[in-house]
């Protein structure tokens, strides 16, 4: 028989949260609990009709500890308790490998409705504190004495890494900089068109002037220039990266629907986009979406 299609009918997520910013009250399970909420509302399926939730988060530890997906469902006033939920880490690459192993659900025929999601939030689970702490505690370290052997005195840092991509490609600093400002250029004219509203779950989140609603990112530079980005001071001595050039500290959660042909006929659907080929790399998992004839205008 031939392999089972997988389409994607709804994505949805929370604005972007700077570092100590709009979402830094929000607990990271509530977060998340709030985007499967949204999908389950908007798309209109019975919540008890979902097979698995597959939640993407790099730092499981504190707030995002004890199977942070799993806490999310429960935390959810949508989803029956009997919802099962995996959380899974592949870095910056984990929502995008829950997208994989929903469309590899389907298409194995296995599973015929599957919520992939992601959660994290930097603010309140900061970036490396889940070995950090151990650290400290003399617990010791990751990397273990065999990785030491293969790869001796090298710490595995994307920074790193970064500053090897820009000059293996023969990227200057300043190619990077035009780059930062084309995006956030990019990013205010979608913002003020209007074009990331369909997919935005608002949250009304509490501030010092009261409660608000919460429905633009808050990575998006709205004063961005040239000088502006080309002035902040270098990550490393010698280097080209700035804070200004690499991605932001962030707070945020996702979720999207991803059923079988037979669900979209069961439960009355209309997909957005259908998923059309799946492939990893070392680094990252990479999805391509064809969208079907009657897809939506909506940003994926």
């Amino acid at each position: 028989s031939a392999m089972a299609v997988a389409y994607i009918v709804d994505a949805v997520r929370t604005a972007g949260g700077r570092r100590n910013g709009r979402l830094a009250g929000v607990h990271p399970v509530d977060l998340s609990a709030a985007t499967l909420d949204d999908i389950i509302a908007r798309t209109g399926i019975d919540g008890a009709a979902v097979e698995d939730v597959i939640m993407g988060c790099v730092s499981q530890g504190g707030q995002q500890a004890g199977q942070v997906g799993r806490n999310a469902v429960l935390a959810a006033r949508r989803l029956p308790d009997s919802v099962p939920a995996v959380t899974i880490d592949r870095q910056c690459g984990s929502s995008q490998q829950a997208m994989q192993f929903a469309a590899q659900a389907v298409m194995s025929g296995t599973m015929d409705v599957v919520i992939a999601s992601g959660v994290e939030s930097m603010t309140r689970v900061p970036m490396g504190s889940n070995a950090m702490f151990h650290m400290k505690e003399g617990l010791g370290h990751y990397k273990s004495p065999r990785l030491d052997e293969k790869y001796p005195g090298i710490m595995f840092s994307q920074f790193m890494g970064a500053e090897m991509i820009v000059k293996k490609h023969g990227f200057s600093k300043d190619d990077l900089d035009q780059f930062a400002l084309k995006s956030h250029l990019n990013a205010i004219a979608a913002t003020k068109a209007g074009l990331f509203n369909d997919e935005l779950v608002v949250l009304d989140v509490e501030t010092p002037e009261g409660v608000i609603q919460h429905n633009v990112d808050e990575g998006i530079r709205f004063d961005a220039t040239l000088e502006s980005i080309s002035g902040v001071k270098l990550l490393q001595e010698g280097g080209t990266l700035t804070a200004a050039t690499s991605s932001q500290i962030c707070d945020g959660a996702s979720a999207a629907l991803v059923v079988s042909e037979a669900a979209l006929k069961r439960y009355n659907l209309t997909p957005l986009a259908r998923v059309h080929t799946l492939t990893v790399t070392a680094g990252d998992p990479v999805i391509m979406l064809e969208e079907p004839l009657f897809a939506t205008d909506k940003a994926l």
